[in-house]
């Protein structure tokens, strides 16, 4: 059987996705899967052995041409090795409707993806062959191996996710030369996020390096993209202990990193989930956007949020005018980081 997976970005969305990849090769070892990425995000799933082949494209680009004979070609560019691949069942994780197009694209012979109230974008259904119907209010590692047990008729697990990302020695070699640094005894703290909403306070992290150095001993490390460095540098700078470690890594040596941690702290962003992955004890600090759908699937993790206001409900702002849910104090992260850290040693 030939298997095409459209999930295109981001990255924490396509680190969701991984453990339907591993359910589909574990229930089909001799089927030829394919998936096709945006560049952006094709980090996590490069040198996967679970893979036949990854087509890696960028929509970016086609949206900065002007002409649409200009957009017309470079989509054709882009999608040629897809275009030279058939496939027998095509299945549209992403529910946009740039997705289904590419789905569409391709040359598959069914193309299956959620029913329309599981849809960001409704409109994209009408571009698939069949809909699956999944329960709404679920985890969406969950949903996205409901589809890929209905549409392939596979067995897939309950709640054993499988994340198959391959590293190799290079990435390795990242972690250590942090742990060489830090010892052993670290903990890594993310303080950014793809939305300003997403955001917990930096200056909020440098106490709380402090206190898991005063009452843990443990070294914070600060780890963000290169884009993000001024949120790493406002950490250092309100932490009076000085026990931080600034670090820029590549996604597959992060999550390296995150499997040696004691613990990671971080809102909802591709670091959390890459950590996620990598089985790291997490705490989450979640604001517009639900733990229940995309925070940790582990039942020792702990989300911090703010149960105590009623603008959370279905929020999901990128800007917000009332900005109150990540106004979370210190102590409580704190608390829930002493928690996990218990649970952890109870192991």
């Amino acid at each position: 059987m030939k298997i095409l997976i459209v999930k295109l970005s981001s990255i924490g969305d396509v680190v969701h996705t991984l453990p339907a990849l591993a359910a589909i090769r574990r229930a089909l070892p001799d089927a030829e899967i394919s998936w096709v990425v945006e560049k952006g995000a094709a980090e996590v799933l490069r040198h996967n052995r679970f893979l036949s082949h990854l087509i890696e494209i960028d929509t970016k680009a086609l949206r900065r041409e002007k002409r649409i004979g200009e957009i017309m070609s470079a989509a054709r560019q882009q999608l040629r090795g897809l275009r030279t691949l058939t496939f027998d069942v095509t299945l549209d994780f992403q529910g946009l409707l740039k997705s289904s197009t590419i789905a569409k694209l391709a040359k598959s012979k069914k193309i299956y993806g959620f029913s329309k109230q599981n849809l960001r974008e409704p409109a994209s259904r009408f571009l698939l062959t069949d809909k699956i119907k999944v329960e709404q209010k679920s985890h969406i590692i969950v949903k996205n191996l409901k589809l890929a047990e209905q549409a392939l008729n596979i067995f897939v697990p309950a709640n054993n996710f499988e994340f198959p990302i391959f590293t190799d020695e290079k990435h390795k070699s990242e972690a250590e030369k942090i742990i060489a640094q830090t010892g052993a005894n670290f903990a890594i703290l993310n303080p950014a996020g793809g939305w300003v909403t997403k955001l917990w306070h930096a200056e909020k992290f440098g106490a709380l390096a402090d206190r898991l150095w005063e009452e843990n001993g443990l070294t914070s490390v600060i780890t963000t993209a290169p884009s993000e460095i001024n949120l790493a540098e406002k950490v250092l700078q309100n932490s009076k202990s000085g026990k931080i470690l600034l670090v820029q890594l590549t996604l597959k040596g992060f999550y390296e990193l995150a499997k040696k941690t004691k613990i990671y702290i971080g809102g909802d962003t591709a670091p959390t989930h890459l950590a996620v992955a990598a089985n790291a004890p997490i705490v989450g600090i979640f604001g517009p956007t639900e733990w229940w759908r995309n925070g940790s699937p582990n039942k020792d993790d702990i989300c911090v949020e703010r149960a105590d206001i009623s603008c959370r409900i279905d929020c999901h702002r990128r800007v917000c005018d009332n900005w109150i849910c990540m106004n979370i104090e210190v102590e409580t992260v704190l608390q829930a980081a002493q928690k996990r850290l218990e649970l952890s040693s109870n192991d």
